[in-house]
């Protein structure tokens, strides 16, 4: 009988088929002795679509953002038109249509955030994590009812006490980790603190910033003893985002008509972000067979977005010949106001056991309770004055005529819900021969239901991969199912600001086939993954895109269809470093009340991103680390509240490229001792990072102006930032 324990239980599915590249390894495996395998993997994962992201690539890489989500939007199936945003898009879906975990409990982001500028940080602190693990589709059924992705991060435990720091020109953080003698009690404590007013002047307006952002993140893990363990996360962040805009000259159009809109402004924005987080954890392991896991958790999110600011404009248009200025200017006005309160508090519990009867069999099973308390208070309107009329006025109005003053929207509303959510998953994994072919299977499903809306959802979901037994390496697979976006805050309200409580979850059917090809080039392991998909959805709510802000019908009046194909070659193309390549091709259509398709907000087509990891072959201690994204322009630049029949603009392509230079002066893997000052030190690493190396002028979005002679529209661009130049230090004790 062929040997099968012993390979198998190496690494997670995606790496268990990975055949050794040489013969002679295959034989240097079957004897290792059996304690290598009982080595604790953190994160390990059952799931064939996980792709695994390097924690100490995504602490070093050179982004505005930094952090995972940085890193993350270097794969082919993910995209995102700004850098001043940790959010994401997957696949032909939205910001908000992704899972994110940490140590297998979801968590929210922010939800009233409209600029890119005013996000923070994201909650998930690279400085704490151990393993991250990324699905773009086709995901197992124990993450929830999410159409995109599912992110899950674990966060590590401390060896013995660390004190680390990062210091930079936009903001700072302090880790400190401790461990008892015997181990039994770790604590990981890290606070960070960003200010982003020095990246935000280099937008080429005349606006006064104060955008400050900080958190503090706790891990405390207790083993009682080899069976039994307790642990605890906390977190609490505040962000407050201060914009006091004065003036600001625009130019775009085209070289045959180039037009300049000089903007004058009055009022202020400030908004306030406050979140909240606990959960606790009981773990209880009585063999090699069975794992219990019982969490407790709270989330609360407290937001305000207040903001009155007026607005003043003229256009110039020149001479097509001369290029002169024509004498004459369009001109108009607007008022923009909000008062918006939102208070979210979710509370809950939720039990997961998984039996183990061999080593290549996992029965997984789980149920969670939610209990949500949403209180939603809006006001939100906008004024379009242009000669002494709103916009819209009435049609028989005589031009120039005063007319009745009207809002160009408005939207009102105060709601107060306390539904309950129930959810609970069974999946079945194993691992097999078949003749001389590898096989992996991963099969279950997940049914949940919403109290608000009365709706139960059944979520069928498989997996599906075979090795061959033949000398090139490859591995098969497929995966695919039922996918719903259960509705939530954003979802369940309409354009007018109220809760509509028939609302139904999204649903997207899809199916994945994947391909990895491992091999060998210049003496340097490589692989190339490639995976084509098709998603046909069907109940969906139309929304609008507002910078990051999506903004639904409250109206499940749509269905669409997405497909594509991704790739990526991942390998070391300098020895000992990883790097990759990442292309994709795909597309999102929508049929809203049966009018026919049109693309969706977030139809990408063509998108190339790379990241690149060197260093001088002389001077190790040199190194470079390169981001660079090539990504079409989105179908999301027309005016919000209008007719996406009649008014498509796609935005321009986002181009970016980040760069990252280091002098590692103390490496942890250097074994020369030190004495003195600096013999206190592990690691010390001084380095400058250029953003937006080339300083492109990349769209964010349009805002649109109306000039008082035609009543044209004008799509003003909203520029991203330029370059800036940062200087990091980071040390570990």
């Amino acid at each position: 009988m062929k040997k099968l324990v012993l390979p198998l239980s190496l690494m997670v599915p995606v790496l268990i088929f990975s055949q050794n590249r040489k013969k002679d390894t295959v034989d240097r495996v079957t004897d290792i002795e059996e304690v290598v395998f009982q080595k604790k993997v953190i994160g390990k994962t059952n799931d064939i679509t996980n792709v695994k992201i390097s924690a100490k690539d995504a602490k070093g890489i050179a982004t505005i953002g930094g952090g995972i989500e940085g890193l993350l939007k270097t794969l082919p199936s993910v995209n995102s038109n700004t850098e001043l945003s940790s959010q994401y898009m997957v696949r032909g879906g939205n910001y908000d249509e992704n899972l994110i975990y940490i140590n297998d409990i979801e968590i929210y982001r922010p939800f009233l955030i409209r600029n890119s500028q005013q996000e923070g940080m994201s909650i998930i602190n690279p400085d704490m994590v151990s393993t991250v693990n990324f699905s773009a589709g086709g995901f197992e059924p124990k993450y929830g009812d999410k159409m995109s992705s599912a992110l899950n991060i674990y966060y590590r435990e401390p060896e013995k006490f660390e004190l680390s720091g990062e210091a930079s020109l936009i903001g700072g953080r302090l880790t400190a980790g401790l461990a008892s003698k015997n181990k039994k009690l770790t604590a990981l404590f890290s606070g960070r603190y960003r200010n982003t007013n020095l990246v935000l002047n280099t937008l080429n307006e005349d606006t006064d910033f104060n955008p400050t952002y900080w958190d503090f993140q706790s891990y405390i893990n207790y083993h009682v003893n080899d069976k039994f363990s307790m642990s605890f996360i906390g977190y609490y962040s505040k962000n407050d985002y201060e914009m006091v805009p004065k003036a600001k000259s625009v130019t775009f159009g085209s070289l045959q008509q180039p037009i300049t809109v000089n903007i004058g402004y009055g009022g202020k924005e400030q908004d306030m972000y406050k979140n909240m987080m606990g959960t606790f954890s009981l773990n209880y392991k009585p063999s090699d067979q069975w794992k219990f896991t019982l969490d407790s958790f709270a989330y609360q999110n407290r937001e305000k977005e207040y903001y009155s600011i007026a607005s003043s404009y003229e256009i110039q248009t020149f001479d097509l010949v001369t290029g002169a200025p024509n004498p004459s200017f369009d001109g108009g006005g607007q008022i923009e106001h909000a008062r918006n309160d939102l208070f979210v508090r979710t509370y809950g519990t939720q039990f997961r056991a998984k039996f183990s009867p061999n080593i290549n069999t996992d029965i997984e099973v789980g149920f969670k309770y939610e209990k949500e308390n949403l209180n939603d208070n809006t006001n939100e309107w906008k004024l379009v004055d242009a000669a002494g009329y709103s916009i819209p006025r009435p049609i028989d109005d005589p031009r120039g005529s005063s007319g009745d003053l009207e809002l160009f929207y408005q939207i009102a509303g105060k709601n107060k819900i306390e539904p309950s959510r129930l959810s609970a998953y069974a999946q079945y994994s194993q691992k097999f021969y078949w003749g001389a072919s590898k096989i992996f299977v991963n099969a279950g499903a997940r049914v949940s239901n919403w109290s608000f809306n009365k709706e139960t959802i059944f979520s069928p979901r498989f997996q599906f991969a075979v090795k061959p037994d033949w000398d090139t390496d490859m591995l098969f697979k497929l995966s695919g199912g039922i996918y719903y976006q259960a509705p939530f805050y954003k979802e369940i309200k309409d354009l007018d600001g109220n809760f509509n409580s028939s609302i139904k979850s999204q649903r997207s059917m899809q199916l994945i086939l994947a391909n990895d090809y491992e091999f060998y080039m210049y003496d340097r392991p490589f692989k190339l993954t490639t995976e084509a998909y098709y998603k046909k959805m069907d109940d969906l709510i139309p929304y609008y895109m507002d910078n990051v802000r999506i903004r639904y019908s409250g109206k499940n009046n749509a269905s669409g269809y997405a497909y594509g194909i991704d790739t990526r070659l991942f390998g070391e193309f300098v020895p000992g470093v990883d790097s990759w390549l990442s292309a994709s091709y795909a597309r999102v259509y929508e049929n809203i009340d049966g009018r026919g398709d049109i693309p969706r907000p977030t139809d990408q087509r063509f998108r190339f991103a790379m990241f690149y990891q060197d260093y001088m072959p002389k001077f190790p201690s040199m190194r470079i680390n390169l981001t660079l994204v090539y990504a079409m322009g989105l179908p999301n630049g027309a005016p919000v509240f209008t007719d996406p029949y009649q008014y498509q603009r796609t935005l321009p392509a986002y181009k970016r490229v980040d760069l990252g230079l280091s002098k590692v002066f103390i490496d942890s893997k250097d074994k020369k001792k030190r004495y003195g000052f600096w013999g206190n030190f592990e690691e010390l690493t001084l380095g400058v990072q250029v953003f937006n190396a080339f300083n492109i002028n990349n769209t964010v979005a349009n805002q649109w102006i109306t000039d008082y002679n035609s009543s044209v529209m004008y799509p003003v661009p909203v520029r991203l930032t330029g370059r800036f130049f940062n200087v990091k230090l980071e040390f570990k004790l």
